[in-house]
């Protein structure tokens, strides 16, 4: 009895010494929307809440996601895993159950876990001891969610009333209300919000409504920008290839969906984008608002010192740059996300990291924070040591990216490449994966997206040092001739090590091996 009773207290004594996780995660929203990260769009004040989050902790400047789309994202944040080896390549396929590893290893650790708000995954969320998820998106305002205990899923249906920013914070503060408080928790607290179509609670009505909201110059002019791969030949693809804030795109440009079709050119591209950027601004707004009260709760409950409390998004957002809306490429404002991490017990007070990680390592990280150490299936690595202080050992010098949709939604064709620090070389391969045969499955063949048409298939580079914004190509450049050869290199060499290549998918195989070895545009 006696053995039996300290052995007890130690485990008790151990877990009250782990720290509680909450990893919160909006939806969509793009690092150069939150103040801290700078930006055109820091002087609007946008999120003073998690402004002074980072202030108190620590933000990654080059925090980047594998494929800049909603359910792979969330794949591999889970996993710790790339796409092909996790399963999930776009939105149409689901993660299953037994590969929902980051509950399960924090289980292992003493946690109760817990998700609530956006899942997108398509499958119950099992491995959690707790959730109360959207169905699919969701909706922005009286939103249904699947909650355990509430019946068999996917029948286990609850209503809700509000806006679900509003709604979502409620549950997660009636779950920590009543939480088992005999365990550390990890909980994932996942906002709908700022995801298109930016549908904002009605007291944001007047946030930013006589404000000009700053425009990016790409807006409206970039000749240098692209390829024939983004633009056509001779710009013959520019009204096809990436939906439009202005009036662009034939089928789908914002300026179509909210405004009078007789808005031409400049005029259509800035009134869309200050109608797109405020409705877009004020959901961020009220996650920002609704992050506050959720902060104010963990200070008010003693929760607040011994709380790990990440925040990122699924994803960046193009807002305007380039002329292009939603996210998807392979470009700064969709590839990168947020990233601050809020411990007061570890982390220096306005930290700034620049340590190249993807969305892979963030599943490795938390499981380390939490006590444990990652397992060998993840592919992604921890950067706890970053978070403690300490310089990483022989870590990456780039981050691959892929995506594979192609053209369906936003005519976005098929893409992959590699970002450093400094460069970024992209490949345009232009096929969908899948055979056309396959496509009568797919909800999306119902549409016209134009998903069977190979669009061409090119390189681009970028020299970020010198051109942040990403608006020369430089890929015919004599000058970079040398480095591209090198990334050339790096990037066939990590398509292999990550179990990234086409093997599975001859076709797409055939366009890499035959454009590999273009040395210009031009050939």
């Amino acid at each position: 009895m006696l053995l039996a009773f300290l052995l007890s207290s130690a485990i008790s004594f151990a877990q009250k010494k782990q720290p509680n996780i909450i990893y919160i995660m909006s939806d969509d929203h793009a690092a150069h929307a939150i103040g801290a990260y700078g930006g055109r769009l820091s002087s609007l004040n946008p999120t003073p809440n998690l402004d002074k989050l980072a202030d108190e902790g620590i933000r990654f400047s080059n925090a980047f996601c594998n494929n800049s789309i909603c359910t792979p994202s969330r794949a591999s944040i889970i996993t710790g895993q790339y796409p092909q080896t996790n399963g999930v390549l776009d939105l149409d396929i689901r993660l299953e159950p037994e590969k929902q590893y980051l509950p399960k290893e924090m289980k292992k650790l003493g946690y109760s876990t817990a998700i609530i708000g956006k899942w997108h995954l398509h499958i119950e969320p099992t491995a959690f001891d707790y959730y109360k998820v959207l169905p699919g998106q969701g909706k922005y305002f009286n939103p249904s969610f699947h909650e355990k205990g509430k019946g068999e899923w996917p029948k286990n249906k609850v209503k809700t009333e509000g806006h679900s920013s509003d709604v979502i914070t409620d549950v997660t503060i009636e779950y920590l209300e009543n939480r088992d408080k005999n365990k550390p928790f990890f909980l994932m607290h996942h906002y709908k919000a700022p995801h298109d179509f930016f549908e904002y609670a009605p007291r944001y009505e007047d946030y930013l409504a006589d404000t000009e909201i700053p425009e990016p110059s790409s807006l409206y002019y970039q000749p240098n920008w692209g390829s024939e791969g983004t633009r056509g030949a001779n710009d013959s693809l520019t009204n096809y290839i990436g939906t439009s804030v202005s009036d662009r795109h034939m089928y789908r440009n914002y300026n179509k969906f909210f405004h009078e079709d007789s808005l031409k050119g400049q005029q259509s591209a800035h009134v869309a984008y200050q109608d797109y950027l405020k409705r877009y601004l004020r959901c961020v707004k009220g996650v920002d608002d609704n992050l506050g009260r959720l902060f104010d709760y963990l200070k008010k409950e003693g929760l607040w010192e011994n709380t790990i409390i990440v925040y990122t998004a699924d994803q960046g957002m193009m807002l305007g740059e380039h002329d292009l809306q939603d996210k998807r490429w392979i470009y700064e404002e969709s590839m990168r996300m947020p990233f601050i991490v809020h411990y007061p017990k570890m982390i220096k007070e306005g930290k700034e990291a620049d340590l190249l990680i993807n969305n892979t390592d963030f599943a490795p990280t938390l499981i380390e924070m939490a006590g444990g150490k990652a397992p060998e299936y993840m592919q992604g690595r921890s950067f706890a040591r970053t978070l403690k202080g300490k310089e990483e050992k022989g870590w990456r010098t780039s981050t691959y990216y892929r995506y594979w949709m192609h053209i369906i939604h936003h005519y976005v064709p098929a893409h992959f490449g590699l970002r450093t620090k400094d460069y970024k070389l992209v490949f345009y391969y232009g096929k969908h994966y899948l055979p056309e045969s396959e496509y009568a499955k797919h909800y999306w063949a119902k549409q016209y997206y134009g998903i069977e048409r190979e669009t061409p298939h090119t390189w681009e580079f970028y020299d970020l040092k010198n051109d942040p914004e990403e608006l020369h190509n430089r890929y015919d450049d004599p000058e970079y001739q040398d480095i591209i050869a090198k990334l050339k290199s790096e990037l066939k060499q990590q398509r292999e090590d990550l179990n990234e290549t086409d093997e599975n998918y001859p076709e797409i195989q055939a366009i890499v091996e035959k454009y590999w070895d273009t040395k210009t545009l031009s050939e």
